[in-house]
């Protein structure tokens, strides 16, 4: 063409028109060539070269050459009338050519007459490749699908295991379709997705091609494809001399022997009919415009067109009255007839498409189509955002109004809408496409792809925040001293690019690990599950060691980074750990250490350090008994608080032992999930049944009854209770209460946990006000009955209200009365020794010492269970001294003191002391309403 001076050139696909369009354009420059499609108008003043689809070809302008591609699709039964058309009647002043395949010879010969042929062979072989799966697919290859459904899903399929795709479909804008063409020719990625549309000329650099079907709907019908539209797709793979291959994959099934080889030796059985419609149209009336359309033909080379979507739109509005009403002329029939040639770009219904050229031919019938209905319409269409199917419907929506704007006369101000349109298309064709890209193609991948097919060097970086690209590309996260690969990649090309990485990592990890070796203990710490961080990056774990207090460290470093800095870590973080034990346990370790701990009290410390500073008192009785006061106050020197609980050193009950000492005791027990410490500040928390009891232990807390009291706050609630007379009862006191910042039934659950009695009353509340001395009771001479006591005295005669004032409720006030409540005793154990159990299974045994200066422990202090002079435990069996007063028989149990200063052991046997003076009587108040009953009691 480019040889004549003018000429015009028709095209089956815009897309390709477009390809032509710019090619043409970079050789003889825009001013000299034309661009017409049912969207796209771009007609320079100086036009010289039309390029258009055969549609659209302009058939009156004379020119020089005039030229028709794919001239086999005159056999097309949806457009193949409009081929049919172009070869009868287009014709150029010095040349005309028609472009295609070798079938049409025959047909062409008998209505061409005179025409000359020039066969133009292929250069490369086309072979038959068989039956490929996708993840077996040959890089630089082309899969073909027959639906849009089927082209995602085969797209997505291929982004997992390939790393991405490009998209091409005959519905694409020519804007998106050359976009992803690009990110295929440019190597981007190596497989292309596509409908039939690529058999249409589109030259793309394919190797191989596979279809995922053999049959495809035409508009009417599934059916298999013809042969020759199999060897019409698969031509596209190899190009010039290379030779290409094609196949199936999927559940399409193989070919048959005599289709492959038809194909590979590219004979197809010669056309015999073409379709045709007759040109010639009468625009009397709508009748006669459809009577000539669908005219028969006398030719035996061709045959009538089956009913087009232009005919049949004809038809409908035709019968639509408020249409009947505008046709009173041919200009009228005329429009008609153009308006039904707008094309069904949504393919929603035939109804809607209807309905919409009724409103166009309305429109066009009174003038133009109105500006503000057109750009309302337009406006609804401009949106870039949504996903693949929508930005799709869109460009489909905005295509209609683009051929509008395309037609002479329909719009007021064509240039603007040609315009705008035209903007609002490449918006979305630009979406679109960045939807494509994002959902089936993964540009890191493809670019690494790309530089290493190229062999050049990969650049890698890492910034300060730890993210690594290659080639700009992020391509993961280096995490410490471990990468973490980005995922959603396949095993080959997640491969390659963690192959780069470590390339940029390498000297990275030596510098981190020298940063690392140098940073200050500020800046690691050890979380509550055993892991070890720096910053934010955990670097390592802790992991048993052969002593619980020196536990071992596991780095968290890639094995590309080398022994070097690998063993660097290690010993960094072991230097760290070490510390940490050492600085939180030191008075742990200092009574370890200490040699002028002999016997028994070094055993004891061992014993402590193995429950790293806290025992519980009923699980080493035995231990504590057999100490002496010289070993007991060894111990006292490295700040052992032997309580009535729990023996510990109160300075490891701080937080931060107490987060260490989990960590260290779920190592040596090899938990799997480690408990993890209270937050500080609290007195109490839940005691839960599904939690061990060691674990509050180990917390620092001991559990009585619904809640977990702390171990510190716990024995001083008990040096308040031993001053109290828990056989007799006692109440709850505020000291009790503020202690443990109970509510008063709280503290009675609390109590009871602790092996405690409680009673609840009320009474009325004490006022301010001077006290009132009681009348004298009378002395009943009534017998005394067995429910009288003087615990129980009966109640005071009611005063008698006076006369006219009315009697007001008095305020009440609760009130709990604690009484030692001891469990049975339990079974005997090993050697006959029979023991006591109190709260919680304790076992209440061993000596009560005297604590110099007031122990805080509670040591020396009358214990509320035991006899004689114990350890401050609540129950068990003291041994008793000389001077005990035996136990009342409603009182605690009684336990089996080892007499000293004369007594017989046997002789005390059964019988219980009490480690206190024997209480002084007080005299009897005379004025007291119930002395009757005191004078009587003294008397029984």
């Amino acid at each position: 063409m480019l040889a004549h001076r003018t000429g015009v050139m028709g095209f089956p696909l815009r897309l390709l028109a477009r390809e032509v369009y710019d090619r043409i354009v970079a050789q003889r420059g825009p001013s000299v060539v034309a661009l017409v499609t049912g969207e796209e108008r771009i007609v320079p003043e100086r036009t010289q070269y039309w390029i258009c689809t055969v549609e659209a070809m302009p058939m009156e302008i004379g020119a020089d050459f005039v030229g028709v591609d794919e001239i086999q699709l005159c056999a097309d039964p949806e457009r193949g009338h409009v081929f049919t058309d172009r070869l009868l009647r287009a014709r150029g002043l010095l040349e005309t050519m028609f472009m295609g395949s070798d079938s049409m010879r025959g047909a062409i010969a008998a209505l061409v007459p005179g025409a000359q042929f020039l066969r133009r062979d292929r250069f490369s072989t086309l072979s038959w490749a068989g039956s490929k799966k996708i993840s077996r697919m040959p890089t630089r290859s082309a899969i073909v699908g027959f639906s849009v459904s089927d082209v995602y899903a085969i797209a997505e399929l291929i982004r997992r295991q390939k790393g991405g795709c490009a998209v091409v479909m005959g519905a694409l804008s020519p804007r998106t379709r050359n976009a992803q063409v690009e990110l295929y020719q440019n190597g981007d990625v190596d497989y292309l997705v596509a409908t039939d549309a690529i058999g249409m000329g589109l030259n793309l650099d394919i190797r191989h091609v596979a279809f995922s079907g053999t049959s495809k709907f035409d508009g009417r019908r599934i059916r298999p494809l013809f042969p020759h539209e199999l060897g019409q797709i698969a031509g596209r793979a190899g190009r010039h001399t290379e030779p290409g291959t094609f196949g199936v994959t999927g559940e399409a099934g193989a070919l048959d022997a005599d289709v492959i080889e038809a194909i590979e030796e590219h004979r197809f059985a010669p056309v015999r009919k073409l379709h045709w419609r007759n040109p010639d149209l009468d625009f009397g009336s709508s009748e006669r415009l459809i009577a000539s359309l669908e005219a028969p033909t006398d030719n035996e080379w061709l045959t009538r067109s089956r009913e087009a979507d232009d005919l049949q739109a004809v038809k409908v509005l035709s019968d639509l009255p408020e249409v009947r009403a505008r046709l009173t002329g041919p200009q009228a029939v005329r429009l008609l007839w153009d308006v039904c040639r707008v094309p069904d770009f949504r393919g929603i219904s035939s109804a809607e498409h209807t309905t919409l050229l009724t409103r166009i031919f309305g429109f066009l019938a009174d003038g133009r189509v109105p500006s503000d209905w057109l750009a309302k319409a337009v406006q609804r269409i401009d949106r870039t955002e949504g996903d693949i199917d929508a930005l799709s419907k869109r460009l489909a929506y905005i295509r209609t109004w683009t051929y509008v704007a395309q037609r002479k006369g329909w719009v007021e101000d064509e240039s603007h809408w040609r315009d705008e349109t035209r903007a609002v298309e490449d918006r979305l064709s630009d979406a679109l496409h960045a939807r494509l890209t994002q959902a089936f193609v993964d540009r890191r991948t493809s670019v690494l792809m790309r530089r290493l097919k190229q062999k050049e060097t990969l650049v890698a970086e890492v910034n300060d925040k730890g993210e690594v690209t290659v080639e700009g590309e992020f391509v993961g996260r280096l995490e410490g001293f471990r990468f973490r690969q980005d995922e959603s990649k396949s095993p080959d090309e997640a491969k390659v690019m963690r192959q780069a990485a470590y390339e940029a990592l390498r000297p990275e990890f030596y510098l981190r690990a020298d940063r690392f070796y140098n940073a200050p203990d500020t800046e690691m710490d050890f979380t509550e599950q055993g892991g070890l961080m720096w910053g934010s990056t955990a670097v390592g774990k802790l992991v048993a060691g052969a002593d619980v207090m020196k536990p071992q460290v596991e780095a968290f470093v890639d094995d590309e980074a080398g022994g070097d800095v690998a063993e660097k870590v290690r010993r960094r973080l072991q230097h760290f750990i070490d510390r940490k034990v050492a600085a939180q346990f030191e008075p742990l370790l200092a009574m370890s250490r200490d040699e002028t701990l002999t016997g028994l009290a070094r055993g004891f410390a061992f014993r402590l350090v193995e429950g790293l500073g806290v025992l519980p008192r009923d699980g080493v009785a035995d231990e504590v008994k057999a100490l002496d006061q010289d070993a007991r106050g060894a111990l006292r020197k490295h700040g052992v608080r032997f309580g009535q609980y729990t023996i510990f050193l109160p300075a490891l009950l701080k937080p931060a032992p107490t987060r260490l000492r989990l960590v260290l005791w779920s190592l040596k027990e090899g938990l799997a999930e480690f408990p993890e410490s209270p937050p500080p500040g609290l007195v109490t928390i839940p005691n839960l049944e599904m939690v061990p009891r060691i674990h509050y232990t180990l917390s620092g807390y001991y559990p009585a009854g619904s809640r977990a009291i702390r171990i510190d706050m716990l024995e001083r609630l008990a040096d308040i209770l031993r001053q109290k007379d828990s056989r007799a009862g006692f109440e709850a006191t505020a000291d009790m209460l503020s202690i443990t910042g109970m509510t008063l039934d709280q503290f009675a659950d609390l109590m009871g946990g602790l092996g405690y009695k409680g009673e609840k009353g009320e009474r009325v509340k004490a006022k301010a006000a001077e006290p009132v001395p009681a009348p004298e009771a009378p002395v009943s001479s009534a017998p005394l009955t067995e429910d009288d006591h003087v615990l129980n005295p009966p109640p005071p005669p009611e005063p008698a209200a006076e006369e006219g004032a009315e009697a007001a409720a008095p305020e009440m006030e609760a009130f709990y009365t604690f009484t030692w409540a001891p469990r049975p005793r339990g079974p005997r154990r090993e050697g006959g020794d029979r023991r006591e159990r109190g709260p919680q299974g304790q076992q209440g045994r061993g000596r009560r010492e005297a604590a110099p200066g007031g122990d805080a422990a509670g040591e020396g202090a009358r214990r509320p269970a035991g006899g004689g002079r114990g350890e401050g435990k609540p129950e068990g069996r003291g041994e008793g001294k000389h001077g005990g007063k035996p136990r009342h028989k409603g009182g605690k149990p009684e336990g089996r003191g080892e007499g000293r200063g004369g007594h017989d052991r046997q002789a005390d046997k059964g019988r219980a002391f009490e480690a206190r003076p024997p209480r002084k009587e007080k005299p009897v108040d005379p004025d007291n309403p119930f002395a009757a009953l005191l004078a009587l009691k003294g008397k029984l």
